[in-house]
């Protein structure tokens, strides 16, 4: 990535909050009796990214339109196969959020846009104003975010994929990625995709054609590629044109969220040690956690 760019950090919290949760025992419990184990496991996340790279931008995105995003509005069905976090998760994601809020940290949520859609517009708008783009999320649907100088950072395992090799990761490049996913289907998000078409065919119709629209536009060339059951393939995406046109309305990451997103917006705010203890003790957290997160003020 460039040195000469400044560096924005965009989080993904659901996969860190939800890796704590099923990871750290719910033994854990602050005075009230309450469940702390997903903000526990999420505090010491924060502790070692921040301990670690020091950024000076960061935004963490967290989702609550599980039911209720504009995806919804298109497909009814969108991850319908998902069962509701339970109660003391939803809790959970409170305390994390307030977390955030007392290191200094932009949290940025919404009821219609999900944490991908937050992190699409973060990225495009910040990238305007100079900022080179790091994702920490283990969501292979952000790849399609990345442009040249970004990269996506599987941040437990410490697994890097920079722009230019997302092709080496998923078979695709970044800017097919929605296209990918529309024909190979999403069984996470319940979006179907083209039935059939699995991710290794949908990577190498993308290996022949730009995109989705360009397969579309070229289908009668289909049956000719050298690629495993080629005619039975251009059949497939025939008889299910229009499934494979309503999952790529689902795939693609909106890049126009109605949010704050200057650089201003997202650079670390100076917090006392006052509010960020306060913070901790209503929280439950821990006083090694609280030592350690103080130690981040510097």
């Amino acid at each position: 990535m460039a040195a000469s760019k400044r560096r924005v950090y965009l989080i993904d919290a659901s996969v860190y909050i939800f890796r704590a949760y099923y990871s750290v025992p719910d033994t854990l419990t602050n005075e009230a009796g309450q469940a702390i184990n997903a903000l526990h496991g999420f505090a010491g996340f924060l502790a070692e990214f921040l301990e670690q790279e020091k950024p000076q931008h960061v935004a963490v995105a967290f989702d609550e339109s599980l039911t209720s995003s504009f995806r919804n509005e298109i497909y009814p069905q969108y991850k319908a196969n998902r069962e509701s976090p339970p109660e003391e998760l939803k809790l959970q994601f409170g305390f994390c959020r307030a977390l955030v809020k007392s290191l200094g940290l932009a949290g940025y949520s919404s009821n219609y846009y999900e944490a991908d859609d937050l992190i699409g517009t973060l990225a495009a708008r910040l990238r305007e104003q100079g900022f080179s783009v790091v994702i920490l999320s283990t969501d292979k649907d952000l790849a399609q975010v990345l442009e040249a100088g970004d990269m996506q950072w599987d941040f437990a395992r410490n697994r890097k994929h920079p722009y230019d090799a997302v092709h080496d990761w998923l078979g695709v490049h970044a800017g097919q990625v929605a296209d990918w996913l529309a024909l190979a289907g999403d069984s996470v998000d319940n979006i179907p995709g083209v039935p059939g078409i699995g991710a290794k065919t949908a990577a190498a119709l993308l290996g022949h054609f730009d995109s989705l629209q360009d397969i579309y536009a070229q289908i009668d060339a289909v049956a000719d590629l050298e690629i495993r059951g080629a005619a039975r393939v251009q059949r497939l995406l025939k008889e299910h044109e229009e499934d494979a046109l309503l999952a790529r309305r689902l795939t693609g990451v909106e890049t126009q969220a109605d949010i704050d997103s200057d650089a201003k917006d997202v650079q670390r705010r100076s917090v006392s040690a006052e509010e960020l203890t306060e913070m901790c003790k209503q929280l439950g957290l821990g006083r090694m956690t609280q030592a350690r997160l103080l130690r981040l003020l510097g």
